[in-house]
C-alpha cells in the first residue's frame, strides 16, 4: 500500500533480492528482466521510482533511461541507476542519460532506502505541484525545467574547507554557495534565505548532530533541507540524524557526481514546495492548503475525492478513507506550549505524507485530525496501512528541544460505498475512531458495514 517501485535486472537472483529487500519496506514492487520490458511496463504502469541496472544485453540501462527521460509521460518518474562500476566516466553516462541517482554494487540495504526514500519524496512533491497547477505530466515538463534552472543558496558547514574545495567549485557553478567553519554562526546564518544546508560529521571542531536539531528547532530552518556528510560505517549516527529529520546522507569518499545529484534533487524538492505556496499566495481566492504543516485542508479533501466517487459510481473502483486523530493531543499543547504543539503537528503530517502513497490524499482536516483518501483499496488493505502509519508514528520518537518525544496517533477506517453519500462513509470513519480511543488508544479500527436497506 506504499509507492510503487520498478526493478531492473537481467539477472534473476539480483530481481528477488531488491524485490525482498523493498517489500519488506512495504513498498510495491514490479519487475522487468531487460530495458525493453522496463520501457513497456513505464508506459502502461503507474509507477512512482524506477531502480535499473545499469549492464544488461540488449538496450542497457543507460539507453532505457535515456528513453524514459524522452518520453513525454515517463520523464518524471525518478531513475535510480544500479551499477557496479565506479569510475567517473560511467556516472556521467548516467547523469547524462537522465538517471536522478546512483546505488553501487554490492548493495548496502541503508544506502539503497536512503536514496529510495529521498526521491520518492520527490517524486511526491512533484505530483503535488503538477496537481495544484492543473498541468499534466506531458505538458508540465517546460515548467519544471524553467524552475530546475534556478540557483539555489547553500552553506556548507565544515571545520576544514580545503577537504571540500572540489565539491564547493562544482556546485558554484550551478548555484551560489557559502561556507562556515563555526557551528554557532551557522546556526543563525541557516536562518537566512538558504535552501539547502551540507553539514559534515566528521569535522573535528563541532558535532553536527547537534547543529541539524538546532536547524530543526528553529521555525526560520525547520523546512530547509539537509544534507549530511559521514563515514559509511557510521551507519548508528545516521539513524539518529535521520530521526532528528535530515534529508539525505553522502559518503565519504565523497564523489562529486554523487554529491551533486544528491544536493540538486533537494533543492528541487524545495523549489517545486516553493513553487506551490507561490500558487497558493496568488490564488488566494483558491486556497486549498493548511498553512501550518502544507498539506490539503478539508476544502482539498473534498475537492480531491470527487474523482475518486465519480469513479466508484461509474466504474465500481473502490476507494476508502481513514481518520488519524493524535493522542492525547490537548495535554501536549498544555504541557509543552502550541508552538511545541506545532512542530510536532508538521511532524505527523510529514511521517504520514511520506509514507502513504503519492496517489492517496492526505488532508490536515483540523485540529490534530488528519484525513486520508486510498483510491482503489478495500478497507482491510487501508486498515492495514492505516495500521502500519500508526506503528512507524509510535515507534519512532518526534525530538523536541532536544528531548525524544513518543507521540502515539489512533485511526479509523472506511471503505466508501457505490451512490453512497460521503458524509455517511466519514461518520463510519469517525465511528472507528472512536472505538480506537476507547480501546486504548494507539489503535485502528475499521467501520461496520453499512446496513442492506
Amino acid at each position: 500500500m506504499s509507492a510503487r517501485i520498478l526493478v531492473v535486472d537481467d539477472l534473476a537472483p539480483n530481481l528477488h533480492l531488491f524485490q525482498a529487500k523493498l517489500a519488506a519496506e512495504y513498498y510495491d514492487v514490479l519487475t522487468a528482466r531487460s530495458g525493453e520490458e522496463a520501457l513497456k511496463i513505464a508506459a502502461s504502469e503507474r509507477l512512482d521510482l524506477i531502480l535499473m541496472d545499469a549492464m544488461m544485453p540488449g538496450m542497457n540501462g543507460f539507453e532505457a533511461c535515456a528513453v524514459l527521460k524522452g518520453d513525454p509521460e515517463t520523464w518524471h518518474i525518478p531513475v535510480v541507476m544500479v551499477t557496479a562500476l565506479e569510475q567517473t566516466k560511467d556516472r556521467i553516462r548516467g547523469l547524462e542519460a537522465g538517471a536522478d541517482d546512483f546505488i553501487t554494487k554490492p548493495i548496502d540495504d541503508f544506502n539503497m532506502l536512503t536514496r529510495v526514500k529521498s526521491l520518492l519524496r520527490l517524486k511526491m512533491v512533484t505530483d503535488q505541484l503538477l496537481s495544484h497547477t492543473g498541468h499534466t505530466v506531458g505538458n508540465s515538463r517546460p515548467i519544471l525545467q524553467e524552475i530546475n534552472r534556478k540557483r539555489g543558496r547553500v552553506l556548507m558547514v565544515h571545520d576544514q574547507p580545503r577537504h571540500i574545495e572540489k565539491l564547493v567549485t562544482a556546485l558554484s557553478e550551478y548555484h551560489d554557495v557559502e561556507v562556515e567553519t563555526d557551528p554557532v554562526k551557522a546556526v543563525r546564518r541557516a536562518k537566512g534565505n538558504f535552501d539547502a544546508v551540507v553539514v559534515s560529521f566528521v569535522s573535528n571542531g563541532f558535532d553536527g548532530l547537534r547543529i541539524c536539531a538546532s536547524l530543526r528547532f528553529n521555525q526560520e530552518s525547520r523546512e530547509t533541507p539537509i544534507l549530511a556528510i559521514d563515514d559509511p560505517e557510521n551507519q548508528a549516527r545516521l539513524m539518529r540524524a535521520y530521526d532528528i529529520g535530515i534529508n539525505d546522507t553522502v559518503m565519504r569518499p565523497v564523489e562529486t557526481q554523487e554529491f551533486m545529484a544528491r544536493i540538486n534533487s533537494q533543492l528541487r524538492r524545495k523549489f517545486y514546495a516553493d513553487s506551490l505556496r507561490e500558487n497558493f499566495n496568488e490564488n488566494l481566492d483558491m486556497v486549498v492548503s493548511d498553512p501550518l504543516t502544507g498539506l490539503g485542508n478539508r476544502r482539498f479533501f473534498e475537492r480531491s475525492t470527487d474523482p475518486l466517487i465519480d469513479a466508484l459510481n461509474s466504474r465500481g473502483i473502490p476507494f476508502s478513507v481513514i481518520v488519524f486523530d493524535i493522542d492525547h493531543f490537548k495535554r501536549v499543547n498544555d504541557i509543552l506550549g502550541h508552538d511545541m504543539g506545532d512542530h510536532i503537528l508538521r511532524e505527523v503530517s510529514a511521517r504520514l505524507v511520506t509514507n502513504m502513497r503519492a496517489v492517496d490524499i492526505v488532508s490536515r482536516y483540523g485540529g490534530e485530525e488528519f484525513m486520508v483518501a486510498m483510491p482503489n483499496t478495500t478497507e482491510a488493505e487501508a486498515v492495514a496501512a492505516a495500521d502500519r502509519i500508526r506503528a512507524l508514528i509510535a515507534g519512532t520518537p518526534i525530538y523536541v528541544d532536544g528531548e525524544a518525544l513518543t507521540i502515539t496517533t489512533s485511526a479509523g477506517v472506511s471503505q466508501v460505498f457505490k451512490d453512497e453519500d460521503m458524509r455517511e462513509a466519514l461518520k463510519r470513519a469517525d465511528a472507528g475512531l472512536y472505538r480506537a480511543k476507547h480501546a486504548g488508544r494507539n489503535c485502528v479500527f475499521g467501520s461496520e458495514q453499512p446496513k442492506a436497506a
